[in-house]
C-alpha cells in the first residue's frame, strides 16, 4: 500500500509516482507536425483509436553527476525508449564545448524498442574568480524528434 512506507509506519507526506508513469512528458517542447510520406507507419486496426503512436521517454529524465575532481572525465547512460508504434529518428544538438559535455550515439532511426545515450563531461572549472571550492554546472541537452524536442537537464558540482 502507498499509506505506509517500507518499516510499516504511517506516510506523513504523499508519494509522488515519476513522470512518465503519469503519462505526463517533462522538458519537452511540441515540434509542428509535418506529413512524412516515407515515415514508418503502422496501419493496425486495433491500433487505429490511439492517437499518440510516436515518442520516446529518457531513462532517467535528468542526469545529476553529484560533485567531481576537476579534470577527471566522467561518463553516465541515458536509455532513450521508444514507446510509440512507429519508428522514429531523432539527432541531438551538441552541448557547446564550455559546458565539457558531450553526447555519444548511433544516428538513425530507433525502430526498436530503446537506443543508449553516454554523457560524457570533462569536469573543469571556467573563470578566474574563486567561487570558494565548487562551481555549478547545469545545462539542457536538446534531443530533435519527430514531433517533439526532449530536453534532458545535467547538473553537476565540480570541485
Amino acid at each position: 500500500s502507498l499509506m505506509v512506507d517500507v518499516t510499516g509506519q504511517t506516510r506523513k507526506e504523499k508519494v509522488l509516482l515519476p513522470s512518465y508513469l503519469q503519462e505526463k512528458k517533462p522538458n519537452t517542447i511540441p515540434n509542428k507536425k509535418i506529413e512524412d510520406p516515407v515515415a514508418g507507419k503502422v496501419s493496425i486496426s486495433s491500433l487505429a483509436t490511439r492517437q499518440d503512436l510516436t515518442g520516446f521517454h529518457l531513462i532517467p529524465p535528468q542526469v545529476t553527476f553529484g560533485v567531481l575532481k576537476e579534470g577527471c572525465t566522467y561518463v553516465t547512460t541515458v536509455i532513450m525508449k521508444n514507446v510509440g508504434v512507429n519508428f522514429s529518428r531523432f539527432r541531438v544538438k551538441q552541448p557547446p564545448p564550455y559546458t565539457g559535455l558531450r553526447v555519444m550515439y548511433t544516428p538513425g532511426p530507433v525502430a526498436g524498442l530503446q537506443v543508449e545515450l553516454e554523457i560524457e563531461i570533462l569536469a573543469m572549472v571556467i573563470g578566474e574568480k574563486d567561487t570558494g571550492g565548487l562551481e555549478e554546472i547545469s545545462h539542457d541537452i536538446e534531443i530533435l524528434t519527430e514531433t517533439e524536442t526532449l530536453l534532458l537537464p545535467v547538473k553537476a558540482n565540480i570541485l
